[in-house]
């Protein structure tokens, strides 16, 4: 089996308007069973994208005591995001999740169009089915 982010990645994306209510993010998310959702930003003719995930819902909204229902998504979410490639082994993905102190990473091609979504919890699930191996073991067999 393979160890490429290609291959562990979830798709289609769950996608959120920044303009949506963090109550409506949290309802998708808790009825999708997700802990983010991207969302796409249109810069002139760039792609930019933005995350909210649980952490800034529980950091941003819960512990500030904001309203959900009076908060819209692009107030609380992070941008632009870091990003992964489907090429990337999963030692890669993982050691960019370490450095960067994030647990989501949206999946981008080679002309920066959203594919997929990467999360530690996928890396805990490739580590415990197929188990783990080197970065070099895993560029033989990816």
């Amino acid at each position: 089996m393979s160890h490429l982010v290609r291959d562990w990645m979830s798709s289609p994306v769950v996608v959120i308007d920044a303009d949506s209510s963090v109550s409506y993010a949290m309802t998708l998310m808790r009825r999708r069973h997700i802990h983010s959702l991207v969302v796409v930003l249109k810069d002139n003719h760039t792609t930019i994208y933005g995350i909210v995930t649980t952490t800034d819902i529980r950091d941003k909204i819960i512990a500030a005591s904001r309203n959900p229902a009076e908060t819209t998504v692009r107030e609380i979410m992070t941008t632009p995001v870091h990003v992964a490639r489907p090429d990337w082994t999963l030692v890669e993905c993982s050691r960019k999740m370490q450095e960067k102190n994030v647990h989501h990473l949206p999946v981008v091609d080679d002309q920066n169009e959203l594919i997929g979504m990467i999360t530690a919890t996928d890396l805990f699930m490739a580590a415990e089915e197929i188990g783990w191996v080197t970065d070099k073991e895993s560029k033989k067999t990816g």
